[in-house]
């Protein structure tokens, strides 16, 4: 690697070190990748870190218009999808051949827009799967070099460490106070065009992904589970359509897909996605993984949320007090909490 290279490295350490947002971090190190490794349009997507499917996205494609069959495209694709590489980086064409016309994404709709490589990343640890990022070369001719290749590979465990602490910061702020509490829907057909939506779906999806002025919000994150629906019923991938997204200070949602109906055929079925606030259970799952408890902190925590005292967590789990109290010094430590009442408030919503 270049000296050139190691110093641009070394910066994009520096904004993972300082920058907590996820947006934020996002745009900041997309303009440090720039800088080594041009690329035209992209798409970064946050993901929920146990069913690995993304609801937070940001991106920069020519075909917005396209974007709901962009996206049903890349989770049926198994090429380089990110649930699937062998490593933290590939390309469409590298040492191994050139693969375009293997992806479906690239055979069905990126090569009309003049894509000549692409390179996919995945940031994923033992806690989980962070996020993954595409970005997309148009150059005539022009494929990713071994260099940029590298350099990209090597960014992946800073980054992975700095999404899953964005995460992990969105926990530190008190919910807002929303009105409903109660799953809304958006109906989705097989194509992934929206059929009807429930009143207070537009006011989630606009939370979620802020429109510009001239267009309503664009229901991204529930394409992404939508998709991730028709990937388990073609056997691309076994995760669940489900999605864990944040959706503004300590609130959290969860999205699900499912099918209607059972008359037609399913994939002739419409999809209805079902958006509500994530519940106690599954915001303390996700809470635990953004700031990488171990399984015993985990069970510790679980204890405590169900109302017990450090001799009745001890007795519970088989260890002494002094062991549960060095695993709550443990679990403080990691989550920049100082007594359970916070601690407990972080990690359910209240």
């Amino acid at each position: 690697m270049s000296a050139a290279v190691t110093r641009a490295l070394e910066r994009v350490v520096r904004v993972c070190d300082d920058v907590d947002d996820g947006r934020t971090l996002r745009l900041v190190l997309l303009d440090e990748i720039r800088r080594v490794v041009p690329f035209g349009p992209y798409a970064w997507l946050l993901t929920d870190p146990e069913t690995e499917v993304g609801a937070a996205p940001l991106a920069d494609v020519p075909c917005i218009d396209d974007l709901p069959h962009l996206i049903r495209l890349k989770y049926q694709t198994s090429v380089n999808r990110w649930t699937q590489l062998p490593g933290p980086v590939a390309c469409l064409r590298g040492p191994a051949g050139d693969r375009r016309q293997s992806s479906l994404v690239w055979r069905e709709l990126l090569v009309t827009y003049a894509v000549t490589d692409v390179a996919s990343m995945v940031f994923r640890d033992q806690f989980g799967c962070w996020g993954f990022l595409d970005l997309w070369r148009v150059d005539p001719g022009s494929s990713f070099t071994g260099e940029e290749m590298e350099y990209l590979a090597a960014i992946v465990p800073p980054v992975t460490r700095a999404l899953r602490r964005a995460q992990g910061r969105t926990f530190e702020l008190p919910p807002p106070s929303l009105e409903r509490t109660g799953p809304v829907v958006l109906v989705l057909s097989p194509e992934l065009e929206v059929r009807a939506q429930t009143p207070e779906t537009e006011q989630y999806l606009a939370r979620l992904l802020p429109p510009d002025a001239d267009r309503r919000p664009i229901p991204a994150a529930a394409y992404n589970v939508a998709a991730q629906l028709i990937a388990v019923e073609s056997g691309v991938d076994d995760h669940p359509p489900v999605a864990r997204v944040h959706l503004e200070r300590g609130a959290w949602l969860t999205l699900r897909a499912s099918r209607i109906g059972d008359a037609a055929p399913i994939d002739h079925r419409d999809i209805a996605v079902t958006i509500e606030l994530a519940s106690a259970t599954e915001r303390m799952a996700l809470f635990g993984r953004a700031h990488g408890l171990s399984a015993r902190e985990v069970e510790v925590l679980d204890h405590l949320r169900a109302g017990a005292d450090t001799r009745q967590v001890a007795a519970q789990m088989f260890l002494s007090r002094h062991t549960v109290q060095d695993h709550l010094k443990s679990i403080f430590a990691k989550t920049g909490t100082r007594n359970r009442r916070t601690l407990l408030a972080r990690a359910l919503g209240r």
